[in-house]
């Protein structure tokens, strides 16, 4: 180490120090060093004893115990459960446990706005805004909010001169924050606009319901759509009788036709029996005149010539008598019967004009029926759209009334969940008061040894460095640009007596130290 040198430069001097001459520098201002060491250490320890920091700490869970339904337009709200907490979300709790509502609230709860001391009170400001900014600052600086790794859990920690005041902090910071995320977790207002439009979707139910009710005595039809189904299928029943009608129409004048010719060709009468016999009577009253007109001329013929008018007479009477009984033909007797087949057709051929003109009646009211059956179903039809409207409008209240019915249950549970504090975080670890300080004494005293002995070595390196004195050869031939010809100690309070010379110039002697 004695061959090891270290350069310094100042302005125009250039001085070789090894570790030899750091220790002379330490030796040489041996009294400075002990008193700025001791003063130091002393200092920590008195403020280890005396201003003590305490730390209470306090730990939050991120859990997904609650999911909150998402506010939308449809029945079903979309609800996401996972059993994963990301490492978003913990970022989230995290910026919201430090954002700048919840600190300020933490502040003037806590009174740390206020000063604590006559100094503080002195030389604080008199703006209450600067002051609650002031102690935000200092809040924030002494507040340690950390995510545990592989955890949900938030570590949070606050460092005070009091305990109590530590863990007071920390047990309002809770409150606050638990407070802060039920108001960030949930839309506010939610049930009163909920129960807002519960109240008017209700109203228009009712409203639908009361028009639907007064359809029917406005229209008398109960079920239009039913009434024009049933007025259809009369139609279609009709629209089938019409055509049967219309059939036996078309085959009862065919048949009477048919029946006309018929009767043209069919006699009215038919001949049942047929005798031949002679007219008795006639022919017996012939024979009697016969006979008495051959007796009157016998008697004449007895009395008188033939040649006798009256007796000629005779003769002529008999002789046309015997005549006429000669042509006297046998009587033809015929019996005749109506015929059976022309009472028939003549029956059936009335018969059959008779249905005809009923199947005419017929076909012309069933067609007026349909026609009528047609335009009642029309207005059913109307009738029925109409209905139908007004059970959409009414099934459309309905469906929004259970909407924001359903809504409003949904906030209620909301609103009373809250209430009892239960959310998607929780307080795993209440602060408490801490008993023992932050660091032990030993720490502080290491600590206060580091600062100490870094702090002592400034000071004596930089009165060493200010000091325009020359202390070893180095410096003095460093500073003139000369060679050392001989360095040689002094007991008087300087070091060394250095002389020098060279070619180029006359000796020196080297002025003494101030």
């Amino acid at each position: 180490m004695e061959g090891q040198e270290i350069i310094l430069q100042n302005s125009n001097r250039i001085a070789r120090f090894t570790v030899r001459d750091f220790a002379a520098v330490a030796f040489r201002r041996s009294r400075t060093l002990l008193f700025c060491f001791f003063g130091i250490l002393l200092g920590s320890l008195i403020a280890a004893v005396v201003w003590p920091t305490y730390r209470a700490q306090t730990e939050i869970m991120v859990r997904r115990q609650r999911v909150d339904p998402v506010v939308t337009a449809e029945q079903n709200s979309p609800m996401v459960v996972s059993g994963t907490v990301t490492e978003e979300e913990i970022n989230s709790e995290v910026e919201l446990i430090t954002s700048e509502d919840v600190l300020r609230k933490v502040a003037l709860e806590c009174g740390l706005d206020k000063p604590h001391s006559w100094l503080g009170t002195r030389l604080g400001s008199s703006d209450p805004e600067r002051r609650i900014g002031k102690a935000i600052k200092n809040l924030r600086s002494s507040l340690g909010v950390d995510s545990l790794p592989k955890t949900n859990m938030i570590r949070v920690t606050y460092s005070s001169s009091n305990p109590q005041m530590a863990a007071r902090v920390l047990s309002v910071l809770d409150d606050v924050y638990l407070q802060k995320n039920q108001e960030v977790q949930r839309t506010p207002g939610q049930f009163a606009f909920f129960d807002q439009q519960t109240q008017g979707a209700k109203a228009e139910l009712d409203a639908a319901e009361d028009r639907l009710k007064a359809f029917p005595h406005e229209t008398g039809t109960a079920n239009p759509n039913l009434a024009r189904d049933i007025a259809l299928q009369k139609v279609n029943d009709f629209n089938a009788s019409l055509g049967q009608t219309e059939a036996a129409l078309a085959e009862s004048k065919k048949k009477i036709e048919a029946m006309e010719q018929l009767s043209q060709t069919t006699p009215t009468r038919l001949t049942t029996q047929m005798r031949q016999q002679d007219d008795a009577p006639v022919l017996q009253q012939m024979k009697s005149t016969l006979l008495a007109l051959e007796l009157k001329r016998s008697d004449l013929a007895s009395k008188f010539q033939p040649d006798y008018p009256p007796l000629q007479e005779l003769d002529r009477e008999i002789a046309d008598t015997r005549k006429a009984i000669g042509a006297e033909k046998p009587l033809n007797d015929v019996t005749t019967d109506q015929n059976p087949a022309s009472a028939w057709i003549n029956a059936e051929l009335v018969k059959t004009k008779a249905e005809v003109r009923g199947f005419e009646a017929k076909a012309e009211e069933t067609r007026r029926l349909v026609n009528q059956t047609l335009a009642s179903a029309g207005k059913l039809d109307t009738e029925g759209v109409e209905q139908g409207d007004l059970i959409r409008t009414a099934k459309a209240a309905e469906e929004k009334y259970l909407l924001y019915l359903h809504k409003r249950e949904e906030a209620r549970i909301s609103d009373a969940l809250d209430a009892q504090r239960i959310l998607n975080v929780a307080v795993a670890e209440k602060p408490s008061v801490p008993s023992l300080p932050r660091e032990s004494l030993l720490m502080y005293g290491l600590v206060g040894i580091f600062l100490a002995a870094t702090v002592s070595a400034g000071i004596v390196f930089a009165l060493e460095y200010f000091d325009p004195s020359f202390h070893t050869p180095a410096e003095v031939e460093a500073f003139f640009n000369r060679p050392v010809l001989a360095a040689v100690p002094d007991q008087g309070g300087v070091p060394y007596q250095v002389y020098g010379g060279s070619a180029l110039g006359p000796a020196f002697q080297a002025p003494e130290p101030e």
